[in-house]
Order: C-alpha cells, then structure tokens, then sequence
C-alpha cells in the first residue's frame, strides 16, 4: 500500500529525519572514540543512509514529493527513537568535550600563570655599579674599562709589545752591566789585588834565600787573587835548591801566604882546589846566604865539581846522605864513592866504617846500622859493616 505525501509532510518528516541523522553521526562519532572496535548493527547503518538521503532532500531548495512503502512509518518511529538516544549520546558526550576543554584551559591558564614573569617582581640591577665593580683593581681603583673599539684595541696592543720590549731589552741591558761590574771587582779592581806587601814567607834557611822565594810569588802580584794559581807556585818553590816541601795559602781579600822546608845540604863537594860547594840530595847546587858554618855536613872529594855533577856515583851518594838523620849525617867525617855500587861513609873521624852499596832498601839499611851500631855486644870491636846486601849483613873487623 502506497501514498503520495505532501511536501510539507515530507519538509517536516525529512528535517526530521535529517535532525535525527545528524543526532545519529554524533552519537556514532562520540560512539566511535570511546568504543572504537564495537561493530554496527545492519538496522543502523540502513538508517545512517535513510538519514543521510533524507538530509539530502530536505537540504534541497525545492522538496518534492516522492512515494515510499509502508514501512516508512515504523521506520520513521524507529529513527525517532533512535535520534533520541543519539541525542541523549551526543549530548553527554559535548557534555564531556565542554569539561575537558575546560579543563584543559585551567592548565593553560595554570602554566601561564606559572611562567608569566612580572616585571615588578623582579630585582632591579644598577648598570654603573657593575661595571665599576667589574673594572675596578686590587686596590680599588678603577682600571681600564673594556674596549670596544678595534683600532684602539690594536693600537692598545701594539703599545703593551713596545712596553714588554722595552722591559726586555731593560732588563738585559740591566743583567749585562751587573755582570760586567761583578767581572770588574773580582778580577781587575783592587779590593782583591795581590800586591808585593801582601806575600809572607816562612822556612827559609842559611842555604834557601828568602828573595828566592819572594821573586816566585812576585810574579803572581799585581793579579787578582781569584786568578792566582797555588799550584803553579808551589811548583816554582819545589825547583829551589834545597826546598823539599812547599804551599801557597790564599788569603782573601789580598794577601798569600807561602812556607817552605828547606833541608840542610846533603853534602859538600870538595875538588882539588879546597873550594866547597854545597848540593842538596838531588845534586843541585845551593847558594850560599853569607857565611855559613860547614859543621856537621859529610864531605866528598871530588876532581872536578861540575864534571862530579853529572857523575852516577855521586848522585848515588848524595842519595844516601840525603836519606841519613841529622845525627848520624853530623857524624859522618868522609864520603867515598868508587863507583856507583859501593858508597862508603867513615864515622867520627874512622871509628866506623859503613858500606852502604847503592840507594836501594835505604830505610832498611839504615835500620841494621842503626841496631848494630847502637848494641856493644853486636858491634864488640868490630869497626866495619856492610849493609849492601841487606839480608845479609856482615861485621868485619877490618
């Protein structure tokens, strides 16, 4: 059975329709977000599109009638109530949408609030304090403030090199002339020039003369004593005649001290002409400082003494006299020496006679003659001994 509808039935059953199409999506749609896998029924989609035609229709200028079956009524009762629980839906769910967006505009509000800065809040900071402060030295002087410009800058720069160049070359210029002075009082001023006034002598004898020695440590006046060599002069003292030991003692700011053992002469050569010359241990020839006593100093008879100076046998007997104590050298009366081998001193004008043979194992030698000569028993009337063989001494009568 079929009917032909009005226009205005159909206005008013499409706006219908169309309103509880449009209720319908909503409900879908708010449906949708909070239950998205639930599955819609045949009835609702047949009615989505139902509502959706009728939309169609009822948005048009002109509504024309149009025929439907009977079952529009059921179905139009059916959308009704369906548009109702849509609206009810939709209405929650803007209900919803309204508390949200609320709320999530109470959070806006709420961070803004939070990161709104108020400017009279804030704490006022005083521009020229600082940059006093911030220029201002160790002593609370303001120093240079910071500069901008480049050129003056750079010019800044290029003065602040010259400074530090200048104070470079200052400071060695400053070094090099405290050296040179330091140079100049040490080795060429006269704090520590050592002047003739300024030698003392000591150990000089009868047969050393002193003006020996002082023309040695002469030649180091006139010099600082920083470049004076104690070396050099106690080798030039050694090479005196009669000197065995020497030293040279500085003593700042300008003076030296110098002393010398000088030995008595070993022997006195004696040639044909009754001319003595006296010679120390190491045949050299000593001078005479005026008159000098010969007492005590063995004698030895010589040919020649300029040719007996080269002579081995000599030099072997100036050896052993040499190596001889005082006392027993004082005591000795004469000296022979044949050859090199076989040196001979008499004691106290022959009383005994010693051989000594050559200088080897002297200390030794002198030991054994020592011993015997000094024990009545060994010695008896026994006059000569001979020592050149060392192990074995012999004692003859002669």
């Amino acid at each position: 059975m079929t009917r032909r509808i009005a226009s205005s039935d159909g206005a008013s059953a499409g706006g219908g329709k169309s309103r509880a199409g449009g209720q319908s999506r909503a409900g879908r749609a708010v449906q949708s977000k909070s239950d998205p896998v639930r599955p819609r029924s045949a009835s609702s989609r047949a009615d989505e599109t139902r509502h959706d035609g009728t939309s169609d229709v009822s948005g048009s200028s002109l509504a024309r009638p149009r025929t439907v079956s009977s079952n529009v009524g059921k179905e139009r009762r059916d959308g009704r109530r369906d548009g109702k629980r849509s609206g009810r839906q939709v209405q929650s769910s803007s209900d919803g949408s309204r508390t949200a967006r609320s709320s999530r505009t109470e959070a806006g509000d709420g961070a803004i609030r939070e990161g709104f800065v108020d400017m009279r809040r804030m704490p006022s900071e005083d521009i020229v304090a600082r940059t006093l402060e911030e220029t201002a030295g160790t002593l609370g002087v303001p120093t240079r403030p910071k500069v901008v410009d480049f050129n003056a800058r750079l010019k800044e720069r290029r003065r602040a090199n010259v400074r530090v160049v200048a104070a470079r070359v200052a400071a060695v210029v400053t070094a090099v002339g405290v050296l040179t002075a330091l140079v100049w009082l040490l080795f060429f001023s006269s704090v520590f020039r050592l002047e003739t006034s300024g030698i003392s002598v000591s150990g000089n004898n009868a047969w050393v003369s002193r003006d020996d020695i002082i023309a040695i440590a002469e030649r180091q006046s006139g010099k600082s004593l920083l470049l004076v060599s104690s070396d050099d002069v106690v080798d030039q003292l050694k090479n005196i005649p009669g000197v065995t030991e020497a030293s040279a003692v500085k003593k700042f700011p300008k003076s030296l001290s110098v002393t010398v053992k000088a030995q008595q002469p070993a022997a006195m050569l004696k040639d044909s002409g009754d001319g003595l010359v006296a010679v120390d241990s190491k045949g050299r020839v000593l001078n005479t400082v005026g008159d000098v006593s010969t007492d005590g100093i063995p004698v030895i008879e010589v040919k020649s003494v300029s040719d007996s100076l080269d002579s081995k046998a000599i030099k072997e007997a100036l050896k052993v006299l040499g190596g001889l104590s005082d006392s027993m050298r004082g005591s000795i009366t004469k000296v022979t020496a044949a050859t090199q081998d076989s040196i001979t001193t008499e004691l106290n004008g022959g009383e005994h006679v010693v051989v000594w043979g050559d200088s080897s194992d002297l200390a030794l030698k002198k030991a054994i003659v020592d011993k015997i000569l000094s024990d009545p028993k060994v010695i008896g009337d026994k006059k000569q001994v001979d020592v050149s063989a060392p192990s074995r001494p012999i004692i003859h009568r002669v």
